[in-house]
């Protein structure tokens, strides 16, 4: 298996997408993290579900988690607020790697190794050509998985 024979159609981003409109995909279609994208359509970021969540969440309660159980369920609601008149950008992390890059040819493990080496969801799959790079799918880790245990049983 090569990483071109893995790689599936992603959901990307840039970095102005608006943050509701970010989180919205990934509720919708249960993703992991959203491959952020250039104009040019090539991956710059990961932008992971987990750091959607860390944006929702008080930063008095990430501090003390205890003070979970005090907030009403009326506040807990109004938690997506905190998105509103974000971009992809803004909830990018101060120092955020650029996405695991895989060339088409790349074999199954050496997808597996670099997904374990930077501890990310996905990984993007990127043709070099004569007028630049270009996205060909994205390997994510579930997926991996899945091809995985089929090919070992």
């Amino acid at each position: 298996m090569r990483a071109r024979d893995l790689a599936v159609e992603y959901e990307t981003v840039s970095v102005d997408t608006d943050a509701v409109t970010a989180a919205r995909l990934m509720a919708e279609h249960r993703l992991p993290a959203l491959l952020v994208v250039d104009e040019d359509g090539v991956p710059k970021a990961i932008l992971p579900a987990s750091q959607m969540i860390k944006i929702l969440v008080p930063s008095y309660v990430i501090e003390d988690p205890a003070l979970a159980a005090v907030v009403d369920e009326r506040h807990a609601d109004r938690l997506c607020q905190a998105l509103q008149g974000r971009t992809v950008r803004d909830c990018l992390s101060r120092t955020v790697a650029t996405p695991p890059l895989a060339e088409p040819d790349a074999t199954a493990l050496e997808v597996a190794a670099l997904m374990a080496q930077v501890r990310s969801p996905l990984v993007a799959v990127v043709e070099e050509g004569r007028t630049g790079k270009r996205l060909l799918g994205v390997v994510t880790a579930s997926h991996l998985l899945e091809r995985l245990l089929s090919a070992g049983s």
